[in-house]
C-alpha cells in the first residue's frame, strides 16, 4: 500500500519478502537458458538479451502460477525482474560482451595475444592473463590451471564491487532518499515498469500491446540475427541481408566529405529505442552526431586538425583517427562541463536542504518492516570491501603509489558517489568525471602496463541509491534483495564460467559467424592498446599526444556555453544533455532512433494520445526485445548443438 506525502513522493506503508522458491527457480531459469543466449547475441548482433529475459522469465512464471491458482505477487514479480535484469546485463556493450564476468577473461586473452598488443605484451603479468604459449591460451581453455590466478582475481573484485555497492548505496540512499526526500525522477518510472509485468498474461491492453511488438520482434529477428546465426554455422559463412550492425558508406563519399563517416543502421529496435526515449534527448542527440561526425570532420580534415586520417579507412577506422587527433579532447571537456554543472546543481539542493532542516526536524528512522540494516553496519562493509582491493592492488602493483589507491578508495570514491546520487535524486542523471583512471596512473609517474589490470578502487556506486529507492516503491523488503544478491553471485559466476569455456574452447574469437565481435573488436582492441601505453616515455605516444589541452579547454567552454544558450532559449534539458551526449554517437545509429521519436511523436502520439502511448511505447519495445531475443535464442541454441556435435569423434 502506498501513500502520498507532503511534498509529494509516494511513500510505502507496508512492506512483504519478494524473495521465494518460485524467484529461486526463475533465476535458475535465467542462469541456464539467458545467460548463453545473451553471449551469442551480443557477439553477434552486439545487443543483450536482458529485456528478453525478463519479460520472458515473468511471462512464463506469472502463467505457470496463475494456472496453479497461486498468482504471483508484485514482490515476486518485482524480484523476478531484479534477477533477470542483473544477471543478463551487458560486460561491455560496445564490445558485444554478455554473459557474466568471465566474458572479461577472454577479452584480456584475445588483446593480449592481438597485433595491436604487440608491442607489450609480454610485459601483461600472469595473473592477468596467461602466457601466450600456453595451452590455455593457445587451445582455449578456461579451465587450464594457469586461469587459476586470473580467475582467483575477477572473483576476489567482482564480490568487493558488489558488497561495495550494496554497501555504500544503502548508506546513499537512506542519505538522500530518507533525509533529504529528493524525488528521484527515474525510479517511479522503473518501478511502475516492473510491477505493470503482472498484467503480461491477462488479457488486458499490456498483453495485446506486449504480443503485437513480439510477432515485430520475432519476425525481423528471423532476418537479422537467426539468418547470419544459422548460415555461419552451416555454412562457415554468414548470409546478411540487413548489415550487421549498419551499411557504411564512409569510402564512398571520401571524395566528396573526407573523414565524414557515413552509415545507416538497419536495426528495427533503433527505431523502437526511439520511440521509447524523450524526443528532446533523441533530437539532440541526433543533430550534434550528425554535425560532429559528418559536417565537422570534413573541415578538420581540411584544416589540418586530422593528420592521422587516410583514404579508404572505413567509418570504424575513421572514427577512431577523429577520436584521437580531436573528438576525444574535446569530449572530455564537454563531460567535464556537465561534470561542473552538476556540481553547481548539488551545491545549490544541499544549501535548500540545509535550509529545510534548519526549519523542519527529519525523522531519521526508517520506515518499519522495509528490511532495513544499520547505517554503521553498511559503511564498515564498503570500507572492507575498499580496504580489500587497496590491499589486493597494492600487492599485486606494488610500485604503484598507495596513498593514490587509498586517497581514490577512501575520499573520492564516497565523494564523487555522493554527488552522483544526488543529481539521480534530482535529476534522474549522473555525473562522471571522464578518463579519470587514466589521468591518475599518467600523473603517478608509474610506467608499467600490470596497472591497467589491477583494480584500481575508483568507483561510482550513487547509482545503488537509486536502486534502492526503485526497490521501495514496489514494496518490497529490503533483504529479499541482499538474499537475492547472495543466490545470483556464485550462480553467475559458475553460469559464466562454464557457459564462456565452451564457447571459447569451440569458436576462435572473434570469426566470421559472429559479424559484430568481427567488426568491432579489432577497434577496441586498438582503442585500448593505445590507452595501455599513454603511461609509457615515448614522446611519440599516440593517446598522449591525443589528450590536448587547449582542446579540453574549448570543449569545457563550450558546453558551458551550450547550457547558456539552451538556458537562454529555455529549451528543455533533456535537448542540452542529448546533444552533449551525442557528439561521440556514430549517426548511423542516431538517425534510427530520429526516426522512431519523430514519427511517434507526429502520428502514434496524435493517434493515441500523449499520455496513452507513452504507456504503450514502452510496453511495445519489450515485446519487440522478447520476441527479437526469442527468436535468436533459438538460432544461437542450435548453433550451440552444432558446436557440441563437431566436438564428437563421429
Amino acid at each position: 500500500m502506498s501513500a502520498v506525502a507532503e511534498n509529494g513522493r509516494p511513500e510505502i506503508v507496508e512492506f512483504a519478502d519478494g524473495f521465494t522458491w518460485r524467484t529461486v527457480i526463475g533465476a535458475l531459469f535465467i542462469a541456464l537458458f539467458m545467460i548463453p543466449g545473451g553471449m551469442y547475441l551480443g557477439l553477434v548482433a552486439g545487443m543483450g538479451v536482458g529485456d528478453a529475459a525478463e519479460w520472458v522469465t515473468i511471462v512464463l512464471f506469472a502463467e505457470l502460477a496463475r494456472r496453479s491458482y497461486q498468482p504471483l505477487r508484485k514482490q515476486e514479480i518485482y524480484v523476478l525482474y531484479y534477477i533477470a535484469s542483473s544477471l543478463t546485463s551487458v560486460v561491455a556493450l560496445e564490445r558485444g560482451l554478455a554473459g557474466g564476468p568471465f566474458s572479461a577473461l577472454v577479452w584480456n586473452a584475445y588483446l593480449a595475444n592481438s597485433r595491436q598488443a604487440s608491442g607489450f605484451a609480454n610485459q601483461i603479468p600472469q595473473w592477468a592473463v596467461p602466457l601466450a604459449s600456453s595451452p590455455a591460451v593457445t587451445e582455449r581453455q578456461l579451465w587450464n590451471p594457469a586461469w587459476f590466478a586470473p580467475i582467483a582475481l575477477l572473483i576476489l573484485v567482482e564480490l568487493c564491487s558488489r558488497l561495495g555497492w550494496m554497501g555504500l548505496g544503502y548508506a546513499l540512499f537512506r542519505t538522500t532518499s530518507d533525509v533529504e526526500k529528493l524525488p528521484f525522477p527515474l525510479a517511479s518510472v522503473a518501478a511502475s515498469g516492473a510491477t505493470a509485468l503482472a498484467e503480461a498474461g491477462s488479457e488486458g491492453w499490456r498483453w495485446r500491446i506486449f504480443s503485437a511488438g513480439a510477432v515485430i520482434g520475432m519476425l525481423f529477428g528471423l532476418i537479422y540475427i537467426a539468418l547470419p546465426v544459422i548460415t555461419g554455422t552451416l555454412l562457415g559463412s554468414p548470409i546478411t541481408i540487413l548489415p550487421i550492425p549498419f551499411a557504411d558508406f564512409t569510402t564512398s563519399v571520401e571524395n566528396i566529405a573526407p573523414g565524414a563517416i557515413v552509415g545507416i543502421s538497419f536495426s528495427l529496435g533503433a527505431v523502437l529505442f526511439g520511440m521509447v526515449l524523450p524526443y528532446e534527448i533523441v533530437l539532440g542527440a541526433a543533430i550534434s552526431s550528425v554535425l560532429a561526425q559528418i559536417v565537422v570532420n570534413p573541415i578538420l580534415v581540411a584544416n589540418g586538425l586530422m593528420p592521422h586520417y587516410t583514404r579508404g579507412a572505413n567509418g570504424y577506422l575513421t572514427k577512431l583517427t577523429a577520436d584521437m587527433d580531436f573528438w576525444l579532447s574535446v569530449g572530455m571537456g564537454l563531460n567535464l562541463s556537465i561534470a561542473s554543472i552538476g556540481i553547481a546543481l548539488v551545491i545549490r539542493a544541499a544549501a535548500k536542504a540545509r535550509q529545510n532542516r534548519a526549519e523542519k526536524r527529519f525523522s531519521l528512522a526508517p520506515p518499519p518492516g522495509r528490511g532495513d540494516i544499520p547505517v554503521k553496519v553498511a559503511l564498515c562493509i564498503w570500507l572492507v570491501a575498499t580496504l580489500t582491493l587497496i590491499f589486493a592492488c597494492h600487492r599485486l602493483v606494488p610500485g604503484f603509489p598507495l596513498w593514490v589507491l587509498a586517497f581514490f578508495g577512501l575520499v573520492w570514491t564516497p565523494l564523487n558517489s555522493y554527488i552522483s546520487a544526488r543529481m539521480l535524486g534530482l535529476t534522474g542523471r549522473s555525473v562522471g568525471f571522464p578518463y579519470l583512471r587514466e589521468a591518475s596512473v599518467v600523473g603517478s609517474g608509474y610506467r608499467g602496463v600490470d596497472v591497467w589490470y589491477a583494480p584500481l578502487p575508483i568507483q561510482d556506486h550513487g547509482w545503488a541509491a537509486q536502486r534502492f529507492r526503485e526497490v521501495e516503491l514496489t514494496g518490497t523488503k529490503f533483504t529479499s534483495i541482499f538474499k537475492a544478491e547472495a543466490l545470483m553471485f556464485p550462480l553467475v559466476m559458475i553460469a559464466s564460467f562454464v557457459f564462456w569455456a565452451f564457447l571459447w574452447n569451440s569458436n576462435v574469437l572473434p570469426n566470421a559467424q559472429f559479424p559484430y565481435a568481427s567488426r568491432f573488436w579489432p577497434f577496441h582492441a586498438q582503442m585500448q592498446a593505445v590507452m595501455m601505453q599513454i603511461n609509457n616515455d615515448d614522446p611519440s605516444n599516440w593517446f598522449r599526444a591525443a589528450i590536448k589541452p587547449n582542446l579540453i579547454g574549448w570543449g569545457f567552454v563550450g558546453g558551458l556555453a551550450t547550457f547558456g544558450i539552451c538556458s537562454v532559449l529555455k529549451l528543455p534539458g533533456l535537448f542540452f544533455y542529448g546533444f552533449i551526449g551525442g557528439v561521440g554517437v556514430f549517426p548511423a545509429f542516431a538517425l534510427p532512433q530520429l526516426l522512431g521519436a519523430w514519427y511517434a511523436k507526429t502520428f502514434l502520439a496524435k493517434k493515441y494520445g500523449v499520455e496513452r502511448w507513452g504507456q504503450y511505447a514502452p510496453v511495445l519495445f519489450a515485446g519487440f526485445a522478447c520476441g527479437s531475443g526469442l527468436t535468436s535464442m533459438v538460432a544461437i541454441a542450435l548453433a550451440l548443438i552444432a558446436k557440441a556435435v563437431s566436438k564428437l569423434p563421429y
